[in-house]
């Protein structure tokens, strides 16, 4: 691949995530599938093979790497055709980095090593049954109190659809500390484990049935006081600034959904025939294709294009919001339309854009909701 922001580390990179997903998931994938997960050790590959560390501190056990060696992980390992295995591979991406930002020293060097290295698996916890994208109202409480002579947190609450969820060792979770609105949030570390905390069922959902979705529950839970991330009533800082990051990373899962979706349709056309030559050949298929591979090409420019600033340092909350919302439009177009391209065969379990088709419909309300994306252009647009 040629482009004005892969240098060769990053074509290096490509190459060795391309392996990993032959070699480790594309054989299982299947499988995987329906079973509703993957093997706890594909961490422990992925964290041997450096993939987890990019861009973490190498004093932790991470891997040198930019926001395109971010990219080019996503974009391979998107080729496993799995969204679901994706999510839960890379939860750690959003429940890491405000430990690696803010949390002490010595919670960082507890916790951080050991997910980096696959040995643990991190999972992000803000969602809750009373809402998802309104941060600044979320309900769960941590009050502090003192039990022997050590500071402690009382929690007390839930969180709903949770990524890896069932499965993690360490939660990063919003709490509320203070008072009402965003300035009474706080982050802190709750670890498997921990007396009052309980994991609940692992959700059925309609999208990413390899990823273990799970719901959390704290009654009267004793987290130590230093397991706090930062400052108290800082967390909603830390949400907002990891969702840069989050939502650039959703906007290259929808635009290689879109990809793959694509490649399978574009193959499909020219093997299949209707009225004795093949379906690629008719114009309507002709100007559908053509349509689904422009919209690909802009979405995947803006993306790269947001990348670029966000490596620069530039503020892109913005822009990574319209690449978001533009990257799942296209996503939804594309996957829709390759399904009915296909017809029957793109019903088909057995069909990788069956898959995608059901992955895809996630995409538009993880990480912020198309209409919260909007909200947000709105507001930075001064309207």
């Amino acid at each position: 691949m040629t482009h004005p922001y892969f240098d060769e580390t990053h074509h290096a990179l490509r190459d060795s995530v391309k392996r990993f997903v032959d070699q480790e998931i594309l054989p299982h994938v299947n499988d995987w599938e329906e079973q509703g997960s993957f093997p706890r050790e594909l961490y422990k590959k992925a964290g041997d093979a450096g993939f987890l560390g990019l861009g973490y501190a190498e004093e932790f056990g991470g891997t040198p790497g930019d926001v395109f060696h971010k990219l080019v992980f996503s974009e391979e390992i998107m080729r496993s055709t799995s969204g679901g295995l994706v999510a839960s591979l890379g939860s750690h991406d959003i429940a890491l980095p405000p430990i690696a930002k803010w949390a002490s020293k010595e919670l960082k060097e507890r916790v951080v090593p050991q997910v980096l290295s696959g040995d643990k698996i991190a999972a992000l916890a803000i969602t809750e049954p009373s809402g998802g994208s309104d941060v600044a109202n979320i309900k769960t409480r941590a009050e502090k109190v003192e039990v022997d002579g050590k500071a402690f947190y009382k929690v007390n609450g839930s969180k709903t659809f949770i990524t890896s969820g069932e499965r993690a060792d360490f939660y990063t979770v919003a709490v509320r500390t203070g008072g009402d609105g965003y300035g009474g949030v706080s982050l802190i570390l709750i670890e498997k484990g921990t007396p009052g905390f309980s994991v609940g069922r692992n959700l059925k959902k309609m999208c990413w049935w390899a990823s273990d979705t799970a719901e959390l529950f704290f009654e009267d839970c004793l987290v130590p006081a230093e397991n706090l991330i930062g400052a108290e009533n800082t967390g909603f800082f830390a949400i907002m600034t990891n969702f840069q990051s989050e939502r650039l990373m959703l906007t290259s899962m929808a635009n290689m959904t879109a990809e793959l979706a694509l490649d399978q349709v574009m193959q499909y056309s020219k093997e299949r025939e209707a009225f004795g030559r093949p379906i690629g050949k008719y114009q309507v298929t002709k100007h559908k294709l053509v349509e689904m591979a422009t919209k690909l090409e802009v979405s995947k420019t803006m993306m790269y294009q947001v990348a670029a600033q966000m490596h620069r340092g530039v503020d892109q909350v913005k822009e990574v919001s319209m690449a978001k919302n533009f990257a799942t439009d296209t996503s939804d177009y594309i996957t829709h339309q390759a399904v009915q391209i296909m017809g029957g065969m793109g019903l088909m379990r057995e069909c990788v854009v069956e898959r995608l088709y059901r992955d895809n419909r996630i995409l538009s309300i993880g990480g912020g909701t198309r209409e919260i994306m909007n909200e947000i252009i709105a507001k930075q647009l001064k309207l």
